[in-house]
């Protein structure tokens, strides 16, 4: 069975759009793309280095958006760039209802979750998604996803697509390392546990009535 592992840039307020450029992703007319590059130190970069070309080989698990911005830019970068080099010869497997044509070599079209359930059953290489955060909340709810290669970056963008959107099934994590590069960046490595978070109540023996008043407006007001 293989593993399936996000790899993800965020911003302090959880913003994973277009970290890496202007024109990356204007989805929802997003126009401060490129606020992850002012972070960039050899920390940083070792640790998105470790697992996006010096590790293990992978093959890539991508939506389809995702998929256009890469196939735009990936077979055309640098052939002696160590991550072309990997994305170009990954297997590539798109998430996508649509009829759309997938024209990058080795890609392959998944039509649902149940696809990608019979794909990580399957042997062979562990699978990267990398960015795709639709999916990566998908997978996540329906408990595919082994681990997430997080980059926090302290900075807050305002707007823009999150890793965790509205709807995402809640759930816990373990962390496994964590470290601060020197731009202030939070470089971590989580596994998600499987388990719903604890719901415990705390209330004292007796309860004010300025307390039950305040409850019973949230209640009206929503």
């Amino acid at each position: 069975m293989r593993k399936i592992t996000i790899g993800i840039r965020q911003s302090f307020d959880g913003v994973v759009q277009a970290p890496s450029g202007s024109e990356e992703d204007r989805g929802g007319g997003f126009d401060l793309g490129g606020w992850g590059w002012a972070f960039s130190d050899a920390i940083a970069n070792e640790f998105m280095d470790e697992y996006l070309y010096r590790g293990a080989p992978y093959d890539l698990l991508l939506g389809r958006k995702t998929y256009e911005i890469f196939v735009g830019y990936w077979p055309f970068a640098p052939k002696d760039n160590p991550i072309a080099i990997r994305f170009n010869a990954a297997t590539k497997y798109v998430l996508s209802r649509g009829d759309d044509k997938f024209d990058w070599k080795t890609t392959h079209k998944l039509s649902g979750i149940d696809a990608v359930k019979k794909l990580k059953a399957t042997d062979g290489p562990d699978l990267l998604i990398q960015g795709s955060s639709t999916l990566s909340s998908q997978l996540f709810s329906v408990g595919l996803i082994d681990g997430m290669h997080i980059v926090t970056y302290p900075v807050v963008i305002g707007k823009g697509k999150r890793l965790f959107a509205e709807g995402t099934l809640p759930g816990t994590m373990k962390l496994v390392s964590s470290v601060v590069s020197e731009s202030g960046a939070v470089l971590s490595i989580y596994e998600p546990t499987g388990q719903k978070p604890t719901l415990s109540s705390r209330d004292p023996e007796k309860i004010s009535d300025a307390e039950i008043k305040r409850r019973e407006r949230v209640k009206r007001e929503g």
